[in-house]
C-alpha cells in the first residue's frame, strides 16, 4: 500500500491525525456523523484510499468504547433487520473499490449524503411524528432497513462514511439519544470488524498502516469520555440537528475538494 509509516510524517501532521483520532472517540459516544472531519483530515494528510485503512483500526477502537458505554441502549430487533442488506451494500462497495479512483469516491459518498439528509427533512416535515423503532417489523419498515443499510454497507466500505446514512436512518426511525447511540454502537462495531478482511485483501491495511494506528489510537480513549460527558448535557431535539449538520458538511466537504 502506498501510505507513509509514522515516520514519514511530520509533527504538524501527526497532531491533526491525534486531533482527528480524538474526534472519532467523541462521535462514537456523542454525534455520530461528526467522524467525516476525521475522514476529511485522514484523506488530506494520507493518499485518500490509504486513509481508509488506517482510519479502519482507530474507528473499531471507538465502537468498542461505544459498546461498553451504551450497550444497554440497543435496539436488536433494528440490527437484525439492517445486517443482511448491510452485507450486501459492503459487497458491492468492494467492487467498486476495484476500478474506482479517489475522485469517483469522494463524489459518490458526497452525494449520496447530501441526498440522504435532504430525504430526511423532507420526511420530518411532512410527518406528523417521528416513527417508532419498533416499525421496523413492518413491511414498510423493512423496505426502509434494507434500502438504508444497503447504502450504508456502501458507504462504509469504499470511504468509511457510512456513520452519517445510518445516523439518517436512526433519526427517521424515531430513536431517542440513548438508543440511537447503543444501537449505532453494536451496529458498527459489527459491520468495521467485518470490513477488515476486505480491506486488508484489498492493501488498505498492513504493517505501516497499523503502526500509524498504534500511535493514534490512545487519542481515541479521551475522545470517548468528552463525548459522554457531552451527549448528557444535549437535549434530544439539539442532538438530532447536530447529527444532520455533521452529515451535511461531510457530504459537502467530500463534494468540494
Amino acid at each position: 500500500m502506498n501510505t507513509m509509516t509514522l515516520w514519514h510524517i511530520s509533527g504538524w501532521e501527526f497532531a491533526a491525525l491525534a486531533l482527528a483520532a480524538l474526534l472519532v472517540g467523541f462521535s462514537k459516544t456523542a454525534v455520530s456523523g461528526a467522524n467525516t472531519v476525521s475522514l476529511a483530515v485522514f484523506a488530506a494528510i494520507l493518499p485518500a484510499r490509504a486513509s481508509t485503512g488506517v482510519l479502519l483500526p482507530i474507528l473499531i477502537a471507538g465502537d468498542v468504547l461505544a459498546v461498553a458505554t451504551y450497550r444497554r441502549h440497543a435496539h436488536w430487533p433494528t440490527l437484525w433487520r439492517l445486517f443482511p442488506a448491510v452485507a450486501a451494500g459492503v459487497m458491492i462497495g468492494t467492487l467498486f473499490l476495484v476500478w474506482a479512483d479517489d475522485q469517483v469516491v469522494r463524489t459518490s459518498i458526497g452525494a449520496i449524503l447530501l441526498l440522504m439528509a435532504g430525504v430526511t427533512l423532507w420526511r420530518r416535515r411532512k410527518a406528523d411524528g417521528p416513527d417508532d423503532p419498533d416499525a421496523v417489523t413492518t413491511r414498510a419498515g423493512r423496505v426502509k432497513a434494507r434500502s438504508y443499510g444497503v447504502l450504508g454497507g456502501f458507504t462504509t466500505m469504499v470511504a468509511n462514511a457510512g456513520g452519517p446514512v445510518m445516523s439518517l436512518y436512526l433519526l427517521s426511525a424515531g430513536f431517542r439519544k440513548l438508543g440511537f447511540l447503543g444501537t449505532s454502537a453494536f451496529f458498527f462495531l459489527i459491520v468495521n470488524l467485518s470490513k477488515v478482511p476486505f480491506s486488508a485483501g484489498l492493501g488498505l491495511i498492513d504493517g505501516n498502516s497499523l503502526l500509524l494506528d498504534a500511535a493514534l489510537v490512545v487519542f481515541v480513549v479521551p475522545g470517548a469520555l468528552l463525548g459522554k460527558w457531552a451527549v448528557e448535557r444535549i437535549n434530544q431535539r439539539l442532538f438530532e440537528q447536530l447529527v444532520i449538520a455533521a452529515t451535511v458538511v461531510g457530504g459537502l466537504q467530500l463534494l468540494l475538494r
